[in-house]
């Protein structure tokens, strides 16, 4: 255990950010999963809106810092691709 005053800030503060990045990466993830069970799904009009709301999600974890600009652009051009490729 840490007994210099920084040191136990550090650690209460990393917790915190370990917290937010948790429940930002939570959030991606679930949007994620209903653009695909759209596609499951096969609701064309599901997964747009799905999409949008997926896209939204990623740019948000991209500005508070938790994802890299590049993990997030990859993520939504799949996505992207795989409503496109619906019939």
């Amino acid at each position: 255990m840490a007994n210099i005053k920084s040191a136990k800030k550090r650690i209460l503060v990393a917790e915190k950010r370990a917290a937010r990045n948790k429940s930002i990466r939570s959030k991606v993830k679930t949007a994620v999963k209903k653009v695909d069970a759209a596609i499951a799904a096969n609701d064309k009009a599901a997964a747009q809106a799905a999409l949008k709301g997926a896209t939204s999600e990623l740019a948000k974890a991209v500005t508070k810092g938790v994802y890299h600009k590049n993990t997030s652009s990859r993520k939504i051009s799949r996505l992207n691709h795989a409503v496109s490729k619906m019939s």
